[in-house]
Order: C-alpha cells, then structure tokens, then sequence
C-alpha cells in the first residue's frame, strides 16, 4: 500500500521534469507547486476522519458501546487515513530534502531527483510506528470523542465519579451552544484547549486571521477569560458538543 501510494506521488509531481539536465533547474517550481497540490488533500483526509468519528458517534448513540466490531473497524479506517496523512508529510520533507540539496550540486544531479525522494520517503516511513499513528491528533480525538460520549448516558453510579474527568464533566452540564463571537447557535464547535471555551469554527477563524493580518493577538471573547492570545493551534473541533447541539435542535424542533 505504501509504495503504491509513493509511486503514484513521485510520477504525479515529477512528470513535467524533463530528461535534459540543463532544463531541470528551470522545473523545481513546478515540483514545488504540485507538492503544495498534494499537501492540500490532507484537507479532505481530515474532514474524512472527522466524518469517521461523527459515524462512531452515531452508533455510540444508538447501541452503546454494545457494538464494538463496528466501532473497531471505524478505528482501522482513521488509522488508515491517519497512515496515509503522515505519508504526505513524508513525501513532502523527502520532495523539499532532495531539492534544497539537489540544487547544490551539478545540473546532472538532478537527472536522479526521482530516485532520491523514493529513498529518502522509505527511510523516513520506516521510522513511523504504530504508536505514531496512534498519536495522530483526529486519532486521539476519535478515541475521546467516543469515550464522552458513551459516558454521557451513564450516571455517577455506575461510573464512579472519579473516573468523570473535568471535560465530560462540563460537557454533561453545558446548555449555552452560544456562540461567544456570532451570538447565534453554533454550527461546528471548537474548543480552545487553554480555557476550556467554544467557538463557531468560521467566526473565530476567521476572527484570528483578521487579528494576525493586523498584527495583533486575539483575545477569547468569553467574558471573564483572561486568555490573550487564542491561536489556531489551541483549537480542536468538538464532536461530541457538535452532536449535543444537533440533538438539542431536533428535540426543539429546529432545523
């Protein structure tokens, strides 16, 4: 499977090298426009994963943690794209490793730039473990995701209280799915990990990017918060909140 997927990513980014040495030179942007083609779909292999936990969910919220099989074989799929995700980023650092140290040197280098990335992918992804894979953020998100929200139908008897973490805790009692930025329902939660508080995923993304443009930090707008600076890697989309939301829209009759 992994040299399937290499084979396909060296022919599709070096295919527009020609043969002549004098002309490679002039096609490393060319390389470097189509690796950035294939970073992107790292996009849709997380809203894949994203989608194979909100399925894990659906069936949590439905039979419990009674079907195991199923949710074991939503577990090899995210690992699966959780495989396939660090394989792009390997390819990518071989691609970006070959040509910084392909330029240093003769034009008839470059005749084996091929052949250098195919070398220096399978040296880095023989370095990635299971244990990688397993560390992969969706991945770890999915196995939290289900965990919560297998919890939320159970009471303090039968899970001791404990084992209730401060997250499903809040999770358990929160019935404002406000907003804090748009003052409306939110559509897809996100977290920010340091305090704790949500937000609609387009506005405050958009809300960092505006503050970032501008060279300024931005602040969480929960009141109270003393966060100062919200980046977007403190963010996490919250699935199981994302679920409770939808939920509290069917049983109120809203669509």
């Amino acid at each position: 499977m992994i040299k399937l997927h290499v084979c396909l990513w060296v022919e599709f980014v070096f295919i527009s090298i020609p043969a002549a040495p004098f002309l490679l030179k002039m096609s490393l942007s060319t390389v470097q426009s189509t690796v950035s083609t294939l970073k992107s779909c790292q996009t849709d292999i997380a809203a894949c994963m994203d989608m194979i936990s909100d399925v894990a969910l659906g069936i949590v919220e439905a039979q419990g943690m009674d079907n195991s099989s199923a949710l074991k074989k939503l577990e090899d799929m995210i690992l699966e794209c959780s495989r396939l995700d660090r394989e792009i980023n390997c390819f990518v650092d071989s691609v970006d490793e070959m040509t910084a140290q392909v330029t240093q040197e003769p034009p008839e280098a470059m005749v084996n730039l091929r052949n250098s990335v195919k070398g220096r992918f399978t040296e880095l992804m023989a370095g990635v473990s299971d244990t990688d894979l397993q560390r992969h953020s969706k991945v770890v998100a999915f196995k939290d995701s289900v965990r919560k929200y297998a919890m939320q139908g159970q009471t303090p008897d039968e899970n001791e209280e404990e084992e209730l973490d401060e997250d499903i805790a809040v999770t358990q009692s929160q019935t404002n799915f406000i907003c804090p930025l748009t003052q409306v329902e939110m559509v897809n939660p996100m977290k920010n990990k340091k305090c704790n508080h949500y937000y609609d995923q387009v506005a405050v993304l958009e809300m960092i990017k505006c503050k970032h443009k501008n060279r300024k930090t931005f602040r969480c707008p929960k009141v109270g918060c003393d966060n100062k600076d919200v980046r977007e890697s403190d963010l996490e989309l919250d699935l199981v909140m994302k679920r409770m939301i939808q939920n509290h829209k069917r049983q109120s009759g809203k669509t």
